[in-house]
């Protein structure tokens, strides 16, 4: 799929997918017709094996890209102190898809804060000058627009990092009168959206209404953005996440509608007509 941005979901499959996705071939496969990123989320828990990265591969074209995050061990557990050689099995084992790797998602526990920002600096300056990642901070003082989100901020500018930008106000704003929605305002974070101005491609983690149309006024600023972005020759990563990522495809679409609508000359998703599902918003 051809795209000037990169835009996925937090999966490359879904059972609720399969009417909407092209036909034939692996899940994989039939996603990366319609989308061109994925939030590589399994990562986080269990590293994949070679095989899994070398078979991977074999099923995205050239311009698809995978962000994976950091296993957790690395960014929750050890909270990013002696994790050298961790670090190096990780991206040994991911070699075969190096070069439809996008940036890593480092994704920080609230736990990690301003007094930990020394391991975050020397953390990313360890890495290999072929590995770039994008940082998400939960920790509320990076949130508070005091010395340590402005410590955060400079450090992420000066080392040309781009700041994640996770919104869940749309989520929060949701009556949680289901299961799915209840769990999403569970574990999900409830933070301020801080964007960071800078040179980098913007990462944007998106968590919808479990209503379809109450997502438009949320997305609008976004829609106003991301055009912004890519008329200054940017490629923004925007994932769609959904309380039931069943629903995800269905928001990816109103989204990409919503950005042809400022953007006239994007070609459509190649989605499947949406099945009207009993419940389903």
């Amino acid at each position: 799929m051809s795209l000037p941005y990169f835009l996925g979901c937090p999966q490359w499959q879904h059972p609720a997918w399969n009417a909407r996705l092209p036909v034939g071939g692996s899940p994989l496969e039939r996603y990366s017709r319609v989308f061109n990123a994925v939030e590589g989320n399994t990562s986080f828990y269990a590293t994949p094996s070679r095989n899994q990265c070398e078979q991977w591969r074999a099923q995205v074209p050239q311009g698809f890209r995978f962000l994976f995050k950091f296993p957790r061990q690395i960014t929750h557990d050890d909270l990013l102190r002696g994790v050298e050689g961790q670090v190096r099995a990780f991206v040994e084992r991911l070699d075969p898809l190096s070069d439809v790797l996008g940036p890593f998602l480092l994704q920080l526990p609230a736990a990690f804060g301003p007094q930990n920002l020394a391991d975050l600096w020397r953390f990313v300056g360890a890495l290999p000058p072929s590995l770039h990642c994008t940082v998400e901070v939960r920790h509320r003082d990076f949130f508070a627009k005091g010395d340590a989100e402005r410590a955060l901020n400079r450090g992420l500018l000066e080392r040309s990092l781009a700041r994640v930008c996770f919104d869940s106000r749309a989520l929060f704003a949701a009556s949680a009168e289901d299961p799915a929605t209840r769990e999403a305002q569970r574990k999900k974070p409830r933070l301020p959206v801080h964007v960071l101005p800078g040179e980098v491609a913007p990462v944007i983690r998106y968590v919808g209404h479990p209503d379809l149309l109450a997502n438009r006024p949320f997305l609008a600023p976004w829609v106003e953005r991301a055009a912004c972005w890519i008329e200054a020759g940017k490629q923004p990563c925007v994932f769609i996440h959904m309380p039931d990522n069943g629903d995800a495809l269905a928001l990816a679409a109103l989204w990409h509608e919503m950005l042809t609508e400022r953007l006239p000359w994007l070609t459509p998703l190649p989605l499947g007509r949406q099945v009207s599902q009993p419940g389903l918003f």
